[in-house]
């Protein structure tokens, strides 16, 4: 072949390859948009899809029961009611030497003030108290020797507002009851009352005098006996004889 043809087939090669580089090749799109149809055609789910499949239905095992409200409440944090006027009633002060029976108790405290309709606040840690002690190791020659213990008390605070005394009087019981080993408590409540404070005292103990007074004859032999013979029917009566026991 002369050079000038073999020079010509090579230009139109690349003039070819030139333009199948700036317009591609159309042809593989109407494949492609097949080939896409086949693809959403068979993702859809068919009638025998919609059907529940009765076999990992039977094999599934039965779901447990619910436990109940107050039982999940002890694995969330204590519940809190809200205070309207925010007048501290008690300021409940709990000491522990450990950590863990501490923050347990705290726990248990707060959730009997939510039962109780208690507005409780806290627990506020408070500061520690360090107690250290300086003490001989041992007696005799070895006396000059020393050795230190050292006692740490952690403290936390809860406060009670907005509460009736009877029902914070009733709600330091329930703790006092139940209380944890290794757990000391000390309370401080607040009662308030109208003004005139004093006659209503009076009142109440002039009531109380009353009370006590009706009931006192009832206690014992008040009346003294006139002569030797009611003292005799007395002594030989039936009641007093169970009373004394048999001689």
């Amino acid at each position: 072949m002369p050079f000038s043809l073999t020079r010509r087939a090579a230009l139109h090669e690349v003039s070819l390859v030139a333009r199948q580089r700036a317009y591609p090749d159309c042809s593989r799109q109407p494949m492609l948009a097949l080939a896409g149809s086949r693809r959403s055609k068979a993702s859809l789910s068919g009638e025998a899809d919609r059907k529940p499949n009765l076999s990992t239905q039977a094999t599934s095992e039965p779901e447990s029961p619910r436990h109940p409200r107050s039982v999940q409440a002890l694995h969330l944090k204590p519940l809190k009611r809200e205070a309207e006027h925010g007048i501290p009633s008690c300021d409940l002060q709990l000491r522990s030497y450990s950590l863990q029976p501490l923050d347990f108790f705290c726990d248990f405290a707060l959730r009997a003030a939510y039962y109780l309709g208690l507005p409780a606040y806290g627990p506020v840690p408070l500061p520690r108290i360090t107690q250290r002690w300086t003490v001989p190791r041992s007696h005799f020659i070895f006396k000059k020797s020393q050795e230190n213990f050292e006692r740490i008390t952690l403290r936390r605070l809860i406060q009670i507002k907005d509460g009736n005394p009877e029902t914070v009087q009733l709600w330091l019981a329930y703790l006092r009851k139940h209380q944890y080993y290794g757990i000391g408590m000390k309370a401080n409540m607040w009662e308030f009352s109208e003004l005139g404070g004093q006659s209503v005292t009076k009142q109440n103990t002039r009531q109380y005098e009353t009370d006590i007074n009706a009931a006192w004859p009832h206690l014992g032999q008040v009346k003294p006996l006139e002569s030797a013979l009611e003292a005799d029917k007395v002594l030989n009566h039936r009641l007093s004889s169970e009373a004394s026991g048999p001689r």
